[in-house]
């Protein structure tokens, strides 16, 4: 069964500015909020770390995009594009080595369970510039009292592995992210840059 959580937000249980402030976002970048869900981190990366850069958010669920395109009209926002895509299918509309970083939050687990998890590392190789980077951050495969089983929680020497057959690798990791419990942080991030040859 496909493990799915549309409509559910992790800025009940994560920060915005602890997250972000792990990119060492310059103001100018073109970023790219990968399944962007309710926006809490579109909408903080636009107001206090990118003011000069541009931003897509990207969600496979239709409403989440709706609500973001409301935002954006209600707010006059000239720098985010919102786009409804399954990464694993493609996104469409967004050009090849265009993306300077790109974050995925509580999304790349269930790529793993649902076996896309090759097809969404070619679409992000595709549109990530070649000095950009890729910002994964998911839940540690530990015990907690949220988020998806630990069967298909996915830890960050798996990721490695499996991020350096597409050549790239790690360049930044930190695994005390998100609140703090019984068997350590809940999350960690991982950050990858494309190998140069």
């Amino acid at each position: 069964m496909e493990h799915k959580h549309h409509g559910k937000s992790s800025a009940k249980f994560l920060d915005s500015d602890e997250i972000l402030s792990e990119l060492d976002l310059k103001g100018d970048e073109v970023f790219m909020d990968a399944g962007c869900g309710d926006g809490y981190i579109t909408k903080k990366a636009i107001k206090d770390y990118l003011p000069n850069g541009f931003v897509y958010a990207v969600d496979s669920y239709d409403k989440a995009i709706e609500l973001m395109e409301i935002y954006k009209k209600d707010n006059a926002i000239e720098n985010l594009i919102n786009i409804e895509a399954d990464i694993s299918k493609g996104i469409p509309d967004v050009e090849e080595d265009s993306v300077d970083v790109l974050l995925m939050v509580n999304v790349f687990h269930g790529f793993i369970e649902s076996s896309h998890r090759d097809a969404v590392i070619e679409e992000l190789s595709r549109i990530i510039r070649n000095d950009g980077r890729i910002a994964i951050m998911d839940f540690r495969p530990v015990e907690l009292s949220f988020g998806p089983p630990i069967e298909i929680k996915c830890g960050p020497d798996e990721l490695e592995k499996l991020f350096n057959e597409y050549h790239f690798k790690k360049i930044h990791l930190n695994e005390k992210m998100g609140p703090k419990g019984p068997n350590g942080n809940s999350h960690y991030i991982i950050i990858f840059g494309k190998e140069q040859f």
